[in-house]
Protein backbone atom coordinates (compact mmCIF):
# COMPACT_ATOMS: atom_id res chain seq x y z
CA UNK A 1 0.00 0.00 0.00
CA UNK A 2 1.44 3.51 -1.05
CA UNK A 3 2.17 5.66 2.00
CA UNK A 4 -1.17 7.59 2.98
CA UNK A 5 0.68 11.49 2.53
CA UNK A 6 2.53 10.19 -0.94
CA UNK A 7 -1.17 9.31 -1.68
CA UNK A 8 -3.01 12.40 -0.94
CA UNK A 9 -0.04 14.75 -2.21
CA UNK A 10 0.27 13.04 -5.57
CA UNK A 11 -4.15 12.92 -5.93
CA UNK A 12 -4.10 16.91 -5.15
CA UNK A 13 -1.33 17.42 -7.69
CA UNK A 14 -2.69 15.54 -10.39
CA UNK A 15 -6.23 17.38 -9.94
CA UNK A 16 -5.05 21.11 -8.98
CA UNK A 17 -1.27 20.67 -10.82
CA UNK A 18 0.42 21.95 -7.75
CA UNK A 19 2.60 20.43 -5.48
CA UNK A 20 0.62 20.82 -1.87
CA UNK A 21 3.64 20.31 0.31
CA UNK A 22 1.20 18.54 2.77
CA UNK A 23 2.46 19.69 6.51
CA UNK A 24 0.76 17.82 9.88
CA UNK A 25 -1.64 20.35 11.10
CA UNK A 26 -0.05 22.73 13.97
CA UNK A 27 -3.22 22.22 16.17
CA UNK A 28 -6.02 19.62 15.93
CA UNK A 29 -8.72 21.84 15.68
CA UNK A 30 -7.04 22.15 12.08
CA UNK A 31 -7.47 19.02 10.86
CA UNK A 32 -4.57 16.42 10.39
CA UNK A 33 -2.66 18.28 7.37
CA UNK A 34 -2.65 21.63 6.40
CA UNK A 35 -1.22 22.93 2.58
CA UNK A 36 -0.75 26.43 1.68
CA UNK A 37 -0.48 25.84 -2.42
CA UNK A 38 -3.83 28.40 -2.63
CA UNK A 39 -1.50 31.14 -1.04
CA UNK A 40 1.71 30.42 -3.26
CA UNK A 41 -0.83 30.05 -5.93
CA UNK A 42 -2.62 33.50 -5.08
CA UNK A 43 0.85 35.50 -4.83
CA UNK A 44 1.96 34.04 -8.68
CA UNK A 45 -1.57 35.59 -9.60
CA UNK A 46 -2.04 38.09 -8.05
CA UNK A 47 -5.50 37.15 -6.74
CA UNK A 48 -6.80 36.18 -2.90
CA UNK A 49 -6.24 33.23 -1.69
CA UNK A 50 -9.22 32.41 -0.18
CA UNK A 51 -10.98 32.63 -3.60
CA UNK A 52 -7.86 30.34 -4.70
CA UNK A 53 -8.62 27.86 -2.00
CA UNK A 54 -12.19 27.91 -3.06
CA UNK A 55 -11.69 26.88 -6.61
CA UNK A 56 -8.86 23.81 -5.42
CA UNK A 57 -11.48 22.58 -3.01
CA UNK A 58 -13.66 22.39 -5.61
CA UNK A 59 -12.01 20.75 -8.02
CA UNK A 60 -10.57 17.97 -5.63
CA UNK A 61 -12.49 14.70 -4.87
CA UNK A 62 -10.89 13.55 -1.69
CA UNK A 63 -14.05 11.80 -0.42
CA UNK A 64 -12.94 8.39 -0.70
CA UNK A 65 -9.96 9.07 2.23
CA UNK A 66 -11.13 12.67 3.51
CA UNK A 67 -13.64 14.82 5.50
CA UNK A 68 -14.79 17.39 3.69
CA UNK A 69 -11.83 19.88 3.25
CA UNK A 70 -11.86 23.36 4.80
CA UNK A 71 -10.09 26.56 4.08
CA UNK A 72 -9.06 28.32 7.13
CA UNK A 73 -7.41 31.93 7.95
CA UNK A 74 -5.84 33.77 4.65
CA UNK A 75 -6.15 30.56 2.73
CA UNK A 76 -4.90 27.28 4.01
CA UNK A 77 -6.54 23.92 3.11
CA UNK A 78 -7.03 21.95 6.29
CA UNK A 79 -7.49 18.14 5.43
CA UNK A 80 -8.44 15.47 7.85
CA UNK A 81 -8.27 11.79 7.04
CA UNK A 82 -11.47 9.65 7.57
CA UNK A 83 -11.30 7.87 10.43
CA UNK A 84 -12.43 4.49 9.26
CA UNK A 85 -9.43 4.78 6.53
CA UNK A 86 -6.85 5.46 9.35
CA UNK A 87 -8.06 2.41 11.03
CA UNK A 88 -8.01 0.65 8.12
CA UNK A 89 -4.63 1.78 7.31
CA UNK A 90 -3.34 1.37 10.28
CA UNK A 91 -4.42 -2.62 10.34
CA UNK A 92 -3.09 -2.97 6.92
CA UNK A 93 0.30 -2.00 7.86
CA UNK A 94 0.29 -4.07 11.17
CA UNK A 95 -0.44 -7.65 9.03
CA UNK A 96 2.37 -6.46 6.30
CA UNK A 97 5.82 -8.11 6.29
CA UNK A 98 7.20 -4.73 5.93
CA UNK A 99 5.27 -2.81 8.74
CA UNK A 100 3.25 -1.15 5.49
CA UNK A 101 6.98 0.52 4.08
CA UNK A 102 6.89 0.69 0.36
CA UNK A 103 8.90 -1.65 -1.84
CA UNK A 104 11.14 -0.06 -4.17
CA UNK A 105 9.73 -0.58 -7.73
CA UNK A 106 12.87 -0.88 -9.08
CA UNK A 107 15.40 -2.03 -6.38
CA UNK A 108 18.68 -0.56 -6.74
CA UNK A 109 22.23 -2.21 -6.03
CA UNK A 110 23.44 0.54 -3.23
CA UNK A 111 27.22 0.04 -2.20
CA UNK A 112 27.48 1.58 1.49
CA UNK A 113 31.21 1.89 2.43
CA UNK A 114 31.47 2.50 6.21
CA UNK A 115 33.51 1.52 9.56
CA UNK A 116 37.34 1.41 7.82
CA UNK A 117 39.42 0.78 10.65
CA UNK A 118 43.48 0.06 9.69
CA UNK A 119 44.71 -3.57 9.99
CA UNK A 120 46.93 -3.67 13.14
CA UNK A 121 45.30 -0.73 15.08
CA UNK A 122 42.29 -1.42 17.40
CA UNK A 123 38.98 0.72 16.40
CA UNK A 124 38.75 3.39 18.71
CA UNK A 125 35.98 6.79 18.74
CA UNK A 126 36.48 7.62 15.03
CA UNK A 127 35.52 4.53 13.77
CA UNK A 128 32.03 4.80 15.96
CA UNK A 129 30.13 6.86 14.06
CA UNK A 130 30.87 5.66 10.87
CA UNK A 131 30.02 1.98 11.92
CA UNK A 132 26.82 2.99 13.31
CA UNK A 133 25.41 5.29 10.62
CA UNK A 134 26.79 2.93 7.70
CA UNK A 135 24.98 0.00 9.91
CA UNK A 136 21.88 1.89 10.07
CA UNK A 137 21.85 2.80 5.80
CA UNK A 138 22.13 -0.67 5.37
CA UNK A 139 19.24 -1.87 7.37
CA UNK A 140 16.79 0.75 5.80
CA UNK A 141 17.59 0.63 2.39
CA UNK A 142 17.62 -3.43 2.54
CA UNK A 143 13.79 -3.41 4.25
CA UNK A 144 12.85 -1.35 1.40
CA UNK A 145 13.68 -4.02 -0.92
CA UNK A 146 17.60 -2.65 -2.24
CA UNK A 147 20.29 -4.90 -3.31
CA UNK A 148 22.78 -3.14 -0.54
CA UNK A 149 26.23 -4.32 -0.55
CA UNK A 150 28.27 -3.57 2.66
CA UNK A 151 31.89 -2.74 1.89
CA UNK A 152 34.49 -2.11 4.57
CA UNK A 153 37.38 -0.06 3.09
CA UNK A 154 40.12 -1.38 5.77
CA UNK A 155 43.37 0.49 5.50
CA UNK A 156 45.26 -3.20 4.86
CA UNK A 157 48.59 -1.92 2.51
CA UNK A 158 51.25 0.64 3.04
CA UNK A 159 54.66 1.36 4.00
CA UNK A 160 54.05 0.70 7.53
CA UNK A 161 53.82 -2.95 6.80
CA UNK A 162 57.44 -3.19 6.17
CA UNK A 163 58.19 -1.83 9.84
CA UNK A 164 55.89 -4.05 10.84
CA UNK A 165 56.68 -7.01 9.68
CA UNK A 166 60.76 -6.40 10.64
CA UNK A 167 59.75 -5.59 14.21
CA UNK A 168 58.17 -9.18 14.17
CA UNK A 169 61.12 -10.78 12.31
CA UNK A 170 63.29 -8.98 15.07
CA UNK A 171 61.31 -9.83 18.06
CA UNK A 172 61.05 -13.34 16.19
CA UNK A 173 57.16 -13.14 17.61
CA UNK A 174 55.02 -16.19 17.35
CA UNK A 175 52.38 -14.42 15.26
CA UNK A 176 49.76 -16.75 16.55
CA UNK A 177 49.64 -15.46 20.20
CA UNK A 178 49.28 -12.24 18.72
CA UNK A 179 45.65 -10.41 18.97
CA UNK A 180 44.91 -6.88 17.97
CA UNK A 181 45.67 -5.39 20.72
CA UNK A 182 48.62 -6.87 20.72
CA UNK A 183 49.36 -6.16 17.08
CA UNK A 184 48.63 -2.39 18.16
CA UNK A 185 51.54 -2.62 20.71
CA UNK A 186 54.00 -3.83 18.13
CA UNK A 187 52.86 -1.26 15.45
CA UNK A 188 53.88 1.44 18.76
CA UNK A 189 57.17 -0.50 19.20
CA UNK A 190 57.82 -0.73 15.39
CA UNK A 191 56.86 3.14 14.95
CA UNK A 192 59.34 3.66 17.66
CA UNK A 193 62.04 1.89 16.61
CA UNK A 194 62.05 2.99 13.26
CA UNK A 195 62.16 6.63 13.88
CA UNK A 196 65.42 5.93 16.34
CA UNK A 197 67.17 3.43 14.25
CA UNK A 198 68.43 4.08 10.28
CA UNK A 199 69.21 1.26 9.76
CA UNK A 200 66.20 -0.31 10.97
CA UNK A 201 64.24 2.19 8.89
CA UNK A 202 66.34 1.05 5.84
CA UNK A 203 65.17 -2.60 6.22
CA UNK A 204 61.50 -1.18 7.04
CA UNK A 205 61.38 0.39 3.04
CA UNK A 206 62.98 -2.97 1.53
CA UNK A 207 60.70 -5.26 3.34
CA UNK A 208 57.48 -2.58 1.66
CA UNK A 209 59.55 -3.84 -1.91
CA UNK A 210 59.54 -7.23 -0.89
CA UNK A 211 55.79 -7.03 0.27
CA UNK A 212 54.90 -5.22 -2.86
CA UNK A 213 56.67 -8.19 -4.68
CA UNK A 214 54.96 -10.34 -3.70
CA UNK A 215 57.78 -12.28 -1.57
CA UNK A 216 56.37 -15.25 -0.06
CA UNK A 217 57.74 -15.34 3.75
CA UNK A 218 56.87 -11.25 3.24
CA UNK A 219 53.36 -12.34 1.97
CA UNK A 220 52.68 -14.49 4.62
CA UNK A 221 53.29 -12.58 7.39
CA UNK A 222 51.12 -9.80 5.99
CA UNK A 223 48.52 -11.83 5.13
CA UNK A 224 48.37 -13.00 9.25
CA UNK A 225 48.25 -9.77 10.55
CA UNK A 226 44.97 -9.18 8.37
CA UNK A 227 43.48 -12.23 10.22
CA UNK A 228 44.13 -11.22 13.82
CA UNK A 229 43.04 -7.78 13.06
CA UNK A 230 39.79 -8.70 11.19
CA UNK A 231 39.59 -11.24 14.18
CA UNK A 232 39.64 -8.23 16.21
CA UNK A 233 37.18 -6.00 14.15
CA UNK A 234 34.95 -8.91 14.22
CA UNK A 235 34.76 -9.03 18.03
CA UNK A 236 33.53 -5.16 18.04
CA UNK A 237 31.07 -5.75 15.46
CA UNK A 238 29.80 -8.08 17.15
CA UNK A 239 29.17 -6.36 20.46
CA UNK A 240 28.15 -3.68 18.99
CA UNK A 241 25.35 -5.90 17.27
CA UNK A 242 26.39 -4.75 13.80
CA UNK A 243 25.94 -6.43 9.93
CA UNK A 244 29.36 -6.25 8.94
CA UNK A 245 31.21 -9.50 8.48
CA UNK A 246 34.50 -11.19 7.81
CA UNK A 247 33.13 -11.44 3.83
CA UNK A 248 32.12 -7.58 3.60
CA UNK A 249 36.00 -6.67 4.22
CA UNK A 250 37.71 -5.26 0.90
CA UNK A 251 40.80 -3.38 1.86
CA UNK A 252 42.98 -0.99 -0.20
CA UNK A 253 45.17 -4.82 -1.38
CA UNK A 254 42.36 -5.47 -3.30
CA UNK A 255 42.89 -2.82 -5.78
CA UNK A 256 46.70 -2.94 -6.48
CA UNK A 257 46.18 -4.82 -9.87
CA UNK A 258 44.12 -2.34 -11.36
CA UNK A 259 46.13 1.08 -10.49
CA UNK A 260 48.70 0.79 -12.90
CA UNK A 261 46.26 0.07 -15.53
CA UNK A 262 44.09 3.26 -14.43
CA UNK A 263 47.12 5.35 -14.63
CA UNK A 264 48.19 4.32 -17.96
CA UNK A 265 44.38 4.33 -19.52
CA UNK A 266 43.74 8.42 -17.94
CA UNK A 267 47.08 9.50 -18.58
CA UNK A 268 46.60 7.75 -22.20
CA UNK A 269 43.06 9.90 -22.66
CA UNK A 270 44.72 12.99 -21.54
CA UNK A 271 42.46 12.80 -18.55
CA UNK A 272 45.56 12.76 -16.51
CA UNK A 273 49.19 14.57 -16.97
CA UNK A 274 52.34 14.71 -15.18
CA UNK A 275 52.98 17.65 -12.97
CA UNK A 276 56.47 17.65 -11.67
CA UNK A 277 56.83 14.15 -11.45
CA UNK A 278 53.83 13.02 -10.20
CA UNK A 279 50.60 11.45 -12.33
CA UNK A 280 47.29 13.87 -11.43
CA UNK A 281 44.39 14.78 -12.47
CA UNK A 282 43.30 18.63 -12.50
CA UNK A 283 39.73 18.69 -11.38
CA UNK A 284 37.67 21.32 -11.78
CA UNK A 285 36.36 23.52 -8.61
CA UNK A 286 39.46 22.33 -6.45
CA UNK A 287 42.44 23.86 -5.35
CA UNK A 288 44.84 20.59 -5.64
CA UNK A 289 44.40 17.86 -8.14
CA UNK A 290 44.12 14.28 -7.59
CA UNK A 291 47.65 12.19 -6.89
CA UNK A 292 47.18 9.27 -9.01
CA UNK A 293 50.83 8.39 -8.87
CA UNK A 294 53.14 10.47 -6.84
CA UNK A 295 56.79 11.01 -8.15
CA UNK A 296 58.38 8.34 -6.28
CA UNK A 297 56.32 6.02 -8.12
CA UNK A 298 54.04 5.29 -5.61
CA UNK A 299 50.20 4.96 -6.02
CA UNK A 300 47.92 6.69 -2.79
CA UNK A 301 44.28 7.50 -1.73
CA UNK A 302 43.15 8.70 -4.91
CA UNK A 303 43.59 6.11 -7.52
CA UNK A 304 42.62 3.58 -5.27
CA UNK A 305 39.23 5.04 -4.54
CA UNK A 306 38.95 5.95 -8.39
CA UNK A 307 39.54 1.84 -8.41
CA UNK A 308 36.92 0.68 -6.55
CA UNK A 309 34.72 3.21 -7.73
CA UNK A 310 35.32 0.85 -11.08
CA UNK A 311 35.24 -2.01 -9.34
CA UNK A 312 31.63 -1.58 -7.73
CA UNK A 313 30.43 -0.18 -11.15
CA UNK A 314 31.97 -3.21 -12.90
CA UNK A 315 31.67 -5.87 -10.53
CA UNK A 316 28.90 -5.25 -8.41
CA UNK A 317 26.55 -3.59 -11.19
CA UNK A 318 25.70 -0.41 -8.41
CA UNK A 319 23.77 2.07 -9.05
CA UNK A 320 24.07 3.86 -5.84
CA UNK A 321 27.32 4.81 -4.19
CA UNK A 322 27.15 5.90 -0.14
CA UNK A 323 30.40 6.81 1.70
CA UNK A 324 30.00 6.90 5.42
CA UNK A 325 33.50 9.03 6.77
CA UNK A 326 34.95 11.60 9.18
CA UNK A 327 32.99 15.06 7.54
CA UNK A 328 36.67 15.82 6.73
CA UNK A 329 37.08 13.79 4.02
CA UNK A 330 34.55 15.23 1.88
CA UNK A 331 36.51 17.03 -0.40
CA UNK A 332 39.01 13.68 -1.24
CA UNK A 333 35.65 11.85 -2.23
CA UNK A 334 33.80 14.52 -4.50
CA UNK A 335 37.48 15.14 -6.39
CA UNK A 336 37.29 11.22 -6.81
CA UNK A 337 33.96 11.17 -7.41
CA UNK A 338 34.98 13.56 -10.15
CA UNK A 339 37.72 11.93 -11.76
CA UNK A 340 35.75 8.84 -11.91
CA UNK A 341 33.10 10.44 -13.82
CA UNK A 342 35.54 12.27 -15.79
CA UNK A 343 36.98 8.71 -16.53
CA UNK A 344 33.45 7.81 -17.42
CA UNK A 345 33.84 4.92 -14.65
CA UNK A 346 31.04 6.61 -13.09
CA UNK A 347 28.04 7.59 -15.14
CA UNK A 348 25.65 9.81 -14.30
CA UNK A 349 22.92 7.57 -14.31
CA UNK A 350 24.78 6.73 -10.80
CA UNK A 351 24.21 8.64 -7.70
CA UNK A 352 27.27 8.60 -5.68
CA UNK A 353 26.48 10.35 -2.04
CA UNK A 354 29.60 10.79 0.81
CA UNK A 355 27.60 11.46 4.08
CA UNK A 356 29.89 12.90 6.44
CA UNK A 357 29.64 13.00 10.23
CA UNK A 358 31.11 15.44 12.86
CA UNK A 359 33.13 14.33 16.45
CA UNK A 360 32.54 12.78 19.71
CA UNK A 361 33.41 15.01 22.13
CA UNK A 362 34.15 14.39 26.00
CA UNK A 363 32.24 16.51 28.59
CA UNK A 364 34.22 19.65 28.29
CA UNK A 365 33.30 20.08 24.48
CA UNK A 366 36.77 19.17 23.07
CA UNK A 367 37.38 15.78 20.79
CA UNK A 368 36.96 12.90 23.27
CA UNK A 369 40.58 11.60 23.74
CA UNK A 370 42.57 9.39 26.50
CA UNK A 371 44.51 11.57 29.29
CA UNK A 372 47.97 11.16 26.77
CA UNK A 373 46.21 12.62 24.14
CA UNK A 374 45.57 9.78 22.11
CA UNK A 375 41.73 8.16 20.45
CA UNK A 376 39.97 6.28 23.09
CA UNK A 377 39.57 2.83 22.07
CA UNK A 378 36.10 2.00 20.85
CA UNK A 379 35.66 -1.14 23.39
CA UNK A 380 36.66 1.38 26.38
CA UNK A 381 33.97 3.60 25.20
CA UNK A 382 31.51 0.57 25.18
CA UNK A 383 32.82 -0.44 29.18
CA UNK A 384 32.17 3.71 29.88
CA UNK A 385 28.88 2.90 28.51
CA UNK A 386 28.44 -0.05 30.18
CA UNK A 387 29.07 0.94 33.61
CA UNK A 388 25.81 3.30 33.73
CA UNK A 389 23.78 0.77 32.21
CA UNK A 390 23.05 -3.25 30.98
CA UNK A 391 25.08 -3.84 27.69
CA UNK A 392 21.72 -3.99 25.75
CA UNK A 393 20.55 -0.49 27.19
CA UNK A 394 24.69 0.89 26.93
CA UNK A 395 24.31 0.41 22.94
CA UNK A 396 20.67 1.78 22.60
CA UNK A 397 22.14 5.12 24.57
CA UNK A 398 25.39 5.14 22.25
CA UNK A 399 23.57 4.65 18.86
CA UNK A 400 20.74 6.50 19.73
CA UNK A 401 22.67 9.54 20.70
CA UNK A 402 24.76 9.03 17.52
CA UNK A 403 21.75 8.93 14.89
CA UNK A 404 19.33 11.15 16.55
CA UNK A 405 21.74 14.42 16.20
CA UNK A 406 21.82 15.59 12.74
CA UNK A 407 24.76 13.77 11.12
CA UNK A 408 27.17 16.38 10.16
CA UNK A 409 27.57 17.87 14.11
CA UNK A 410 29.44 17.07 16.66
CA UNK A 411 27.73 15.28 19.84
CA UNK A 412 28.74 14.83 23.54
CA UNK A 413 29.39 11.74 24.99
CA UNK A 414 27.87 11.41 27.97
CA UNK A 415 26.61 8.26 29.71
CA UNK A 416 24.88 9.46 32.13
CA UNK A 417 22.54 11.44 30.21
CA UNK A 418 22.05 9.22 27.20
CA UNK A 419 21.22 6.37 29.17
CA UNK A 420 18.25 7.77 30.89
CA UNK A 421 15.00 6.38 30.55
CA UNK A 422 12.97 9.54 30.16
CA UNK A 423 13.34 12.60 27.64
CA UNK A 424 14.86 12.00 24.01
CA UNK A 425 17.29 8.60 24.57
CA UNK A 426 17.18 5.38 23.21
CA UNK A 427 16.42 3.50 26.72
CA UNK A 428 13.32 5.48 26.56
CA UNK A 429 12.18 4.29 23.64
CA UNK A 430 13.54 0.94 24.73
CA UNK A 431 11.06 1.65 27.34
CA UNK A 432 7.89 2.71 25.99
CA UNK A 433 8.30 -0.71 23.49
CA UNK A 434 8.57 -2.59 27.05
CA UNK A 435 5.48 -0.92 28.68
CA UNK A 436 3.40 -1.48 25.33
CA UNK A 437 4.43 -5.05 25.51
CA UNK A 438 3.55 -5.65 29.36
CA UNK A 439 -0.12 -3.71 28.44
CA UNK A 440 -0.64 -6.70 25.22
CA UNK A 441 0.44 -9.19 27.80
CA UNK A 442 -1.77 -7.75 30.27
CA UNK A 443 -4.71 -7.74 27.46
CA UNK A 444 -3.96 -11.24 26.03
CA UNK A 445 -3.77 -13.19 29.46
CA UNK A 446 -7.52 -11.64 30.09
CA UNK A 447 -8.83 -13.32 26.98
CA UNK A 448 -7.91 -10.80 24.62
CA UNK A 449 -6.85 -12.10 21.54
CA UNK A 450 -4.50 -9.79 18.87
CA UNK A 451 -2.66 -12.26 16.68
CA UNK A 452 -3.15 -11.52 12.63
CA UNK A 453 -6.49 -13.18 12.36
CA UNK A 454 -8.25 -10.61 14.64
CA UNK A 455 -5.86 -7.66 14.94
CA UNK A 456 -8.72 -4.98 13.29
CA UNK A 457 -8.51 -1.38 14.31
CA UNK A 458 -12.51 -0.92 14.06
CA UNK A 459 -13.23 2.59 16.16
CA UNK A 460 -11.12 5.77 16.55
CA UNK A 461 -13.96 7.55 18.44
CA UNK A 462 -11.37 9.56 20.76
CA UNK A 463 -9.11 12.42 19.31
CA UNK A 464 -6.06 10.84 20.92
CA UNK A 465 -6.80 7.23 19.57
CA UNK A 466 -6.78 9.24 15.69
CA UNK A 467 -3.86 11.02 16.73
CA UNK A 468 -1.77 7.74 17.47
CA UNK A 469 -3.32 6.35 14.23
CA UNK A 470 -1.83 9.13 12.40
CA UNK A 471 1.02 9.10 13.85
CA UNK A 472 0.99 5.14 13.09
CA UNK A 473 0.32 5.29 9.20
CA UNK A 474 3.57 7.78 8.81
CA UNK A 475 5.98 5.41 9.72
CA UNK A 476 6.21 4.55 6.22
CA UNK A 477 7.08 8.31 4.64
CA UNK A 478 9.47 8.58 7.43
CA UNK A 479 11.49 5.33 6.08
CA UNK A 480 10.80 6.30 2.44
CA UNK A 481 12.70 9.65 3.67
CA UNK A 482 15.25 8.46 5.70
CA UNK A 483 16.15 6.16 2.64
CA UNK A 484 16.27 8.86 -0.45
CA UNK A 485 18.19 11.49 2.36
CA UNK A 486 20.20 9.23 4.54
CA UNK A 487 19.12 11.34 7.25
CA UNK A 488 18.35 9.00 10.41
CA UNK A 489 17.62 11.65 12.78
CA UNK A 490 14.27 11.83 11.00
CA UNK A 491 13.64 8.13 11.63
CA UNK A 492 14.74 9.05 15.74
CA UNK A 493 12.53 11.78 15.72
CA UNK A 494 9.81 9.92 14.25
CA UNK A 495 9.82 6.55 16.70
CA UNK A 496 10.08 9.67 19.94
CA UNK A 497 6.99 11.32 18.71
CA UNK A 498 5.48 8.28 18.54
CA UNK A 499 6.32 6.76 21.97
CA UNK A 500 4.64 10.36 22.94
CA UNK A 501 1.48 9.97 21.26
CA UNK A 502 1.24 6.57 22.61
CA UNK A 503 1.74 7.89 26.06
CA UNK A 504 -0.58 10.45 25.74
CA UNK A 505 -3.30 8.45 24.18
CA UNK A 506 -2.82 6.06 27.08
CA UNK A 507 -3.38 8.48 29.82
CA UNK A 508 -6.61 9.48 27.64
CA UNK A 509 -8.16 6.33 26.56
CA UNK A 510 -8.29 3.65 29.35
CA UNK A 511 -7.04 -0.32 27.17
CA UNK A 512 -7.45 -2.82 29.67
CA UNK A 513 -10.78 -0.91 31.47
CA UNK A 514 -12.27 -0.46 28.22
CA UNK A 515 -14.93 -2.74 26.88
CA UNK A 516 -15.84 -4.77 23.54
CA UNK A 517 -15.26 -3.41 20.51
CA UNK A 518 -13.34 -0.28 21.57
CA UNK A 519 -10.85 -2.18 23.86
CA UNK A 520 -10.16 -4.56 20.81
CA UNK A 521 -9.27 -1.27 18.96
CA UNK A 522 -7.31 0.18 21.28
CA UNK A 523 -5.21 -3.12 21.79
CA UNK A 524 -4.58 -3.14 18.33
CA UNK A 525 -3.52 -0.12 18.32
CA UNK A 526 -0.99 -0.71 20.70
CA UNK A 527 -0.14 -3.47 19.02
CA UNK A 528 0.56 -1.62 15.82
CA UNK A 529 2.67 0.93 18.24
CA UNK A 530 5.23 -2.25 19.69
CA UNK A 531 5.54 -3.17 16.00
CA UNK A 532 6.68 0.18 14.40
CA UNK A 533 8.54 0.73 17.68
CA UNK A 534 10.74 -2.69 17.04
CA UNK A 535 10.55 -2.04 13.60
CA UNK A 536 12.08 1.44 14.00
CA UNK A 537 14.66 0.97 16.50
CA UNK A 538 15.55 -2.23 14.66
CA UNK A 539 16.30 -0.05 11.74
CA UNK A 540 18.57 2.36 13.71
CA UNK A 541 20.69 -1.48 14.99
CA UNK A 542 18.71 -0.83 18.40
CA UNK A 543 17.25 -3.91 20.51
CA UNK A 544 13.35 -3.64 21.53
CA UNK A 545 13.26 -5.69 24.59
CA UNK A 546 10.13 -7.32 25.89
CA UNK A 547 10.45 -6.22 29.55
CA UNK A 548 13.18 -3.66 31.37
Amino acid sequence: MAPLLATLNDRIQAVTGIDPELRPATKPQFGHFQTNAALRRGAEQGRNPRAVAAELTAALDLSDICEPLEIAGPGFINIRVRADVLARVVTANLLDPHSGIEQAGQPQAVVVDYSSPNVAKQMHVGHLRSTIIGDCFTRVLAIQGHHVIRQNHIGDWGRQFGMLIEQIRDEQLDLDTLDLADSEALYLRANAHLTADPEFADRARARVVALQGGEPETLAIWQRLIEISAAGFAATYSRLGVLLTRDDIAGESSYNAMLAGICTDLEARGIATMDNGALVVFVPGFDAPAILRNSAGGYGYDVTDVAAIRHRLDDFHADRLVYVTDARQQDHFLKVFAVARQAGYLPDTVAAEHVGFGMVLGADGTPFKTREGTAVHLDDLLDEAEATATPEVALAAIKYADLSNQLHKDYVFDPARMTKTTGDTGPYLQYAHARVSSILRLAVAEGEQLDDAHSVVTTLDKPEEQALALALVRFPEVVAEVGETLQPHKLCGYLYDLASQFSGFYEHCPVLKAAGETRHSRCVLGRATARVLSTGLGLLGIAAPETM
